[in-house]
């Protein structure tokens, strides 16, 4: 009997140390990504080994860190998905016995707690020491701004433990919800991150229908579209003309007239861009201007539409069936029934949906004008603005399973803290993000298919001159076939 239950605990920490071993080397692929991603993009600073440079250092790792739980949260249902499905296909498989259930809902667990680490820790912490100077009469230098920060953030945390008691209080007052508010890590910090996923699905809610209609621009503008009706080598020529009288008006203006060169610089830069745009067109092949471009935009057209659809049977399935709604059953349990009604072909469509819908909703995110100029740049962003970009992807990609279930886009059941939120089980609310989604998501794709039409009309009624219609992002102003500028 002892040598039964010796077996079992040997057993028991095998598989624990295997799970941990999963998990690290995972998270390391994603730390390695992430650091590269944010070095592309942080501006290049002195190589000098100075207090604010190892201050930068600091807060670039714990952005690196911060990034590498969004990438590990937007996975996450992905790969439980797709471990659901090889789970059923394979289930006495020898080489996949560590995938297993037990490493599903360690994995749930570990992002919702890291997602809380580093949103209410270590962004605070990277945004605090970045900007802190240390306190006045005390020596300066790396050990008074840590000071500083910690000041900082126990300032902080009171203020919003203050807020959400009072927020607690207001909505539930009787005597069992005043006793739970005393319960710091069973109740303040469930609440707190269920109050930021709500926020971060309404933030989805905004960004993912805009982002939906933004992708076929953003497409259009990596991709090469076809040429109709178009002349390139004339509108070659005329770029080259356009570059020649610019060059010609910088080198005659005088050094002195500051504000004229950089005007006359960037019509430069911008007039460059088109032409590069020229030649790109002008040597692409012929299938990859008359195929690729309608085959891409065929596939956005039909990846959108399905997310609608299924956002309307979801509408339907709420209103008759009340396991339809996010906080429900428990389910089967991993590895033991498809979710999918197509099986592994369903689970990849999940998959592929849940994708696109993440990317559409950071282009949204980005489109949005409050966020306009958050944009990161190449080589020339300051980290103060890589701290706020990794807070807003990690806010996103927290809330993106939620909302992937919410909206039906898929039916395995939420794990961990993620299926524990209080408005998942309120049905007026999820009810209404499910309107609210489809109803924004339709309205978007309209505008967006008939802005062409509303221009014509504005034309002929002679109130274009009005911008009625007129998106500066989607505009593009380029020379047509007869040498005049025409607005697309």
């Amino acid at each position: 009997m002892e040598a039964d239950e010796v077996t079992i605990r040997e057993q028991n920490f095998h598989s624990q140390v295997r799970e941990y071993t999963i998990c690290f080397l995972l998270f390391a692929v994603l730390y390695i990504v992430s650091y590269f991603i944010i070095t592309r993009y942080k501006r290049k600073a002195d190589e000098q080994e100075d207090e604010d440079a190892i201050v930068n250092r600091i807060s670039l790792f714990l952005s690196t860190f911060t990034l590498a739980v969004s990438a590990g949260a937007v996975l996450l249902l992905p790969f439980s998905i797709i471990s659901n499905e090889i789970l059923l296909s394979f289930p006495q498989n020898y080489y996949i016995q560590w995938l297993n259930g037990s490493l599903i809902h360690g994995l749930w667990n570990l992002a919702s707690l890291f997602s809380n680490l580093c949103l209410f820790v270590l962004m605070p912490f990277a945004f605090f020491f970045l900007e802190s100077e240390g306190f006045a009469g005390l020596k300066k230098g790396i050990r008074a701004r840590i000071l500083e920060t910690l000041v900082m953030l126990i300032l902080l945390a009171l203020l919003i433990l203050g807020i959400v008691w009072v927020a607690s209080a207001l909505i539930d007052n009787d005597a069992a919800s005043m006793e739970s508010l005393y319960d710091l890590w069973e109740f303040y910090l469930p609440y707190l991150y269920s109050c930021i996923s709500l926020m971060g699905c309404l933030l989805l809610l905004l960004c993912t229908p805009v982002g939906l209609s933004r992708m076929f621009t953003v497409m259009g503008q990596l991709l090469v579209k076809p040429t109709i009706l178009e002349d390139l080598d004339e509108q070659m020529y005329i770029i080259t003309l356009e570059e020649e009288a610019i060059q010609r008006r910088l080198n005659g203006v005088s050094s002195t007239v500051e504000y004229q060169t950089v005007e006359l610089e960037r019509e430069l830069e911008k007039v460059k861009s088109k032409k590069t745009n020229l030649e790109r067109r002008k040597k692409a092949s012929a299938w990859e201007r008359n195929l690729v471009y309608p085959a891409v935009m065929i596939l956005l057209l039909i990846e959108t539409s399905f997310s609608v659809l299924l956002v309307a049977l979801n509408i339907l399935y709420l209103l008759v069936d009340e396991t339809a709604m996010p906080k429900g059953s428990g389910g089967p349990g991993i590895g033991n029934a498809s979710l999918s009604t197509f099986g592994f072909v369903g689970a990849a469509l999940e998959i592929i949906l849940i994708f696109y819908l993440m990317v559409s909703s950071v282009v949204g995110f980005y489109s949005l004008r409050f966020f306009e100029n958050f944009t990161p740049r190449k080589d020339d962003t300051t980290m103060t603005k890589i701290i706020g970009n990794c807070v807003s992807i990690l806010v996103l990609s927290s809330a993106l399973p939620v909302m992937s279930r919410t909206l039906g886009i898929t039916r395995f059941d939420l794990l961990g803290d993620f299926g524990r939120f209080n408005w998942l089980g309120n049905f007026y609310i999820v009810l209404s993000y499910n309107l609210l989604f489809a109803i924004m998501t339709t309205l978007c794709l309209v505008r967006k298919f008939t802005s062409a039409v509303r221009e014509e009309l504005l034309k002929a009624l002679g109130l274009d001159k009005l911008h009625l219609s007129n998106n500066p992002r989607d505009s593009e102003t380029k020379p047509s076939a007869n040498g005049h500028q025409k607005t697309l």
